[in-house]
């Protein structure tokens, strides 16, 4: 049984309904709040939480339910409310059952995973004094240590849910690593690959025949001093998992953009519209929605997530943008202060099958547009064989291949246009946009060739020195 159940309603669940669903336990169990109201908990007699169901949200973004968990509800708005059991008590999964199925039952909905609904009274027969008390209050977490804070996951797609977003948060805060361990089934949205990019943080893979290992890297790992650590070999090398092997090409392709933007900090600035003016060039029509963590909930609105981003500032603002249904995109926007200004870095994704073709010739009419009226710092566009649905498996994937470089305007006359715009090995950029200081285009590659990593390293060099 999943410990994570979510009930899909039509309708809010208020407070009568939740309590309803939560006294799933019988009369017996206690409700109580934490996160300043934003989770109640069914606990058991002394307290222990059982389960955590977070306030319920609204959303409004076409395709949001199918996409993270391939359960289709019909079209509209839909109130998702999730509830996460204790691993430590056999009970409290069917309690997170009982739950979300009550509150279907009651508002009209559905439950996913559909095999977890159920509105049964699930009596709590195990002695829950007899088991240690948790040693965090984050309902995320299932494990704590000094140095690591592990969350276990048995979903099919591990999202940047708002549970694990705060996970993430706390053990950045407290100087701990985010540790997430999975099944091999599991996949990865792009959002939480980006979070567990960078060591100490890792998603572990819990390989029934082959044990643990990082679903990133490959790396044989075990359990050593209250973390998850590779295993080295004779020679001091990490070794690499016998099921870390690489991804069938399917004809699947990523087209990946990584962008920065930098606006003087000006009272009437508005963000996202760099954002907007990539998804309108590369899909048609702006963001669906947006949101600070997954699901995206928000219809889009740059207004909106500006307000957000400056009520937070000088704190760095972390989003997440979708696109429409049709055309799997996601993007992750990262809003900074500094002494420059107000800088985007946002990086963008858009997946194609074998059939489709990559819009590669829409790229420098695009870096044009941001260099123009975005104040585009950096522009790299790149092509990768992956997942059309923008997932990621524990499997071995190649890195993407750089397509082309663009350097903002700004940026070449930092440089000098004449350094910037004859690098010595290549390749010869295109002058683009108005005026004697233009930004400069550096074609790399058709997006097949590995040996554009090593032209674009040179570049950069070059670039650096200057």
């Amino acid at each position: 049984m999943t410990k994570d159940v979510i009930a899909l309603t039509p309708k809010m669940p208020d407070l009568p309904t939740l309590l309803a669903g939560l006294y799933a336990g019988g009369p017996d169990l206690g409700v109580n709040t934490t996160a300043d109201g934003a989770v109640v908990q069914l606990c058991g007699p002394d307290g222990r939480p059982l389960v955590s169901v977070e306030a319920p949200i609204l959303i409004q973004v076409p395709g949001e339910t199918t996409r993270l968990l391939d359960h289709a509800v019909e079209d509209g708005p839909v109130w998702w409310t999730e509830a996460r059991a204790s691993t430590a008590v056999p009970e409290a999964g069917r309690l997170a059952g009982s739950f979300a199925g009550r509150l279907a039952t009651v508002l009209g909905g559905t439950v996913w995973p559909p095999e977890a609904a159920t509105t049964d009274v699930v009596p709590l027969t195990t002695d829950v004094s007899a088991i240690p008390a948790p040693a965090t209050g984050t309902p995320a977490v299932d494990v704590l240590t000094d140095t690591t804070a592990v969350v276990i996951q048995d979903r099919p797609l591990i999202a940047m849910t708002s549970w694990l977003s705060d996970a993430l948060r706390t053990a950045t805060t407290t100087d701990r690593a985010l540790q997430i361990v999975t099944p091999p089934t599991a996949r990865l949205t792009l959002p939480t690959r980006t979070a567990l990019r960078g060591l100490p943080n890792r998603w572990i893979v819990q390989d029934p025949e082959h044990g643990y290992y990082d679903g990133l890297s490959g790396a044989v790992l075990h359990w050593k001093n209250g973390t998850f650590t590779p295993v080295h070999d004779e020679q001091g090398a990490t070794r690499v998992a016998e099921a870390f092997t690489p991804t069938p090409d399917t004809g699947d392709r990523q087209l990946i953009l990584t962008l920065r933007t930098r606006h003087p900090a000006d009272e009437n600035l508005v963000l996202g519209h760099a954002l907007e003016t990539a998804f309108q060039h590369l899909t048609g029509a702006p963001p669906a929605g947006w949101s600070t963590a997954e699901p995206v909930n928000l219809p889009w609105s740059t207004r909106q997530l500006t307000d957000l981003a400056r009520a937070r500032a000088p704190r760095p603002t972390w989003l997440v943008a979708v696109g429409h249904p049709d055309r799997p995109t996601l993007a992750t926007v990262r809003v900074l202060r500094t002494p420059a200004g107000v800088e985007e870095d946002i990086t963008l994704a858009l997946g194609y099958s074998g059939d489709e073709a990559p819009p590669l010739d829409a790229i420098k009419d695009l870096a044009t547009a941001l260099d123009t009226e975005h104040r585009l710092v950096t522009l790299l566009t790149s092509l990768r064989a992956a997942r059309r649905d923008l997932t990621v498996p524990p499997s071995f994937e190649a890195p993407p291949i750089p397509v082309a470089f663009t350097l903002g305007s700004d940026e070449a006359a930092a440089i000098g246009q004449a350094r910037a715009g004859q690098p010595p090995l290549g390749p010869m950029p295109a002058r683009i946009g108005p005026g004697g200081e233009p930004a400069l285009h550096y074609p790399l590659s058709d997006g097949t060739d590995p040996h554009a990593w090593s032209v674009f390293q040179h570049l950069i060099q070059h670039l650096k020195r200057g």
